[in-house]
């Protein structure tokens, strides 16, 4: 299952809140009758002030009709790219696309509006925006994870670039998300190979979650596996590391437990060797 944390209401607050209602008090979006009825379910090319295509593109959004919203916005860029409208025609139109659940022309809209106004006060918006379309495509960890390391790249950009805003904060509520579903990927193929009696194999994923995901809540599985791993090779220096640092760090777990009677069957304890690599992996961590 993908992770269900949607920004829609969050999207709409910071975007259509702030760009639509300022819209608005330009007079773009004044009632008018006739057009009502002109306005068609696509937007097709007809030559039209922006006034009126704006209006066009604020109805199909007051009925929920994003997809058709967004390609009104387009038309802006199209018949007039030279205006100031234009700009901000194109974030409405990457917004209407999220809203649509089109997630790859929002990310194209928005990649756009970075190259060509990399200066614009909206384009941290932007930035963010790219990185929840990303974000909400991340699938079960049965699949291929491309768009979930695709969206920790970008929602970490966000942080990076735009630190003190909003956009940064829910940003990084994203990130540990992220990262845990990384992590348990890592995680789930490495059980595999375990069970295969790939022991290199599973120890090279495990490895993984503890150098890179040591702050996710699959650690204390990776450090019990890596226990099972080093002790299956016979490697028992480092099985009791993996025991003991997952014993000082998860001491009340039962995968500390396990790992601690797993070490038991050749009358071993859980002993850190300092220069171990889960120790030193450890240390960077704290």
């Amino acid at each position: 299952m993908p992770i269900s944390v949607s920004l829609k209401p969050f999207a709409r607050l910071a975007l259509v809140g702030a760009v639509l209602a300022a819209l608005a008090g330009c007079g773009l979006f004044e009632k008018n009758d006739a057009s009502n009825n002109a306005n068609k379910d696509a937007a097709q090319y007809r030559e039209r002030p922006i006034e009126q295509i704006y209006a066009d593109a604020w109805r199909a959004i007051n009925v929920g009709n994003w997809e058709q919203a967004a390609a009104q916005f387009n038309e802006v860029d199209r018949q007039h790219p030279y205006s100031v409208w234009a700009r901000r025609a194109m974030l409405m139109s990457a917004f209407c696309s999220y809203q649509a659940n089109k997630y790859s022309d929002a990310i194209s809209t928005a990649d756009n509006y970075i190259q060509l106004h990399p200066g614009s006060p909206e384009v941290a918006y932007a930035f963010y925006l790219k990185a929840v379309s990303l974000y909400e495509q991340i699938v079960d960890v049965n699949r291929d994870q491309s768009n979930t390391q695709g969206a920790l790249v970008a929602l970490q950009d966000v942080v990076q670039r735009f630190p003190d805003t909003e956009y940064a904060r829910d940003a990084t509520l994203k990130i540990d998300l992220t990262m845990d579903h990384l992590a348990g990927k890592e995680m789930q193929v490495g059980r595999y190979y375990l069970n295969r009696g790939d022991y290199i194999g599973a120890i090279n994923r495990f490895r993984t979650v503890v150098e890179q995901y040591a702050t996710t809540p699959q650690i204390a599985e990776a450090l019990e596996r890596l226990t099972e791993a080093y002790f299956s090779l016979g490697l028992d220096r480092e099985a009791q590391t993996a025991a003991a640092v997952l014993g000082a760090n998860y001491p009340g777990s039962a995968w500390y437990q396990d790992a601690y009677n797993i070490l038991k069957g050749r009358n071993l304890k859980p002993v850190e060797d300092k220069g171990s690599w889960i120790s030193q992996a450890f240390r960077k961590v704290l």
